[in-house]
């Protein structure tokens, strides 16, 4: 997975970032983004795509990764944020604002899949880059671990959605807490899956 990075080395470039999010398809909670700045020199061993690792191996390497990486910093855009410019602009912004809180900022960024618009820092969207990239992998862990312990912090104060469960994706438990409950402040009113209205109908 290092390949990728080392090509780019050797074209000069020695920062380089990777910056993935998590929390896209999510019903409830923030869409949270990382940069991670990967140090050439510290080899990480078990970093790959945060979804082919279990929750104990993501927190596991999260303290590596954030212990030995040069630079890391997350971003997020919360629900209010995401429903007033679509999840898809949100997830570009938690983006950027992930990149531009790295200290040192980065030479160049790979990100996975996409382009953040507005950032004057050279930057090149890889495809499944969170599968081909070691920096995106990274990333796509310190994003995942934050939002997680995120959503538990939310269970905590409002038990009756079961994010300890499904961390705010709409799950069949999750959905019938909804149609039990309504929504709460932690949900996303632009994003009703159909199964949402078969449930509860419309809000």
């Amino acid at each position: 997975m290092r390949t990728l990075e080392n090509a780019l080395r050797r074209y000069g470039f020695y920062r380089i970032a990777g910056v993935d999010e998590v929390g896209r398809g999510c019903l409830a909670g923030p869409v949270v983004a990382a940069a991670v700045i990967l140090d050439p020199d510290r080899y990480i061993a078990g970093v790959c795509d945060s979804k082919m690792i279990t929750a104990a191996g993501r927190e596991r390497l999260y303290g590596v990764i954030t212990r030995k990486a040069l630079a890391w910093s997350v971003a997020s855009a919360p629900p209010a944020e995401i429903d007033e410019i679509n999840i898809h602009r949100a997830s570009l912004e938690a983006m950027r604002r992930a990149v531009l809180t790295l200290a040192p900022l980065p030479d160049l960024v790979l990100v996975d899949a996409f382009r953040i618009p507005d950032l004057l820092i050279a930057q090149r969207g890889v495809l499944h880059g969170d599968r081909r990239c070691t920096a995106i992998a990274a990333a796509s862990i310190v994003a995942k671990v934050t939002r997680d312990r995120e959503m538990l912090e939310h269970h905590a104060a409002d038990p009756r959605y079961g994010y300890d469960r499904h961390k705010g994706y709409a799950t069949a438990d999750h959905l019938a807490a909804v149609a039990r409950h309504g929504y709460s402040p932690l949900h996303r009113r632009s994003f009703r899956p159909p199964s949402l209205f078969d449930t509860i109908g419309e809000y």
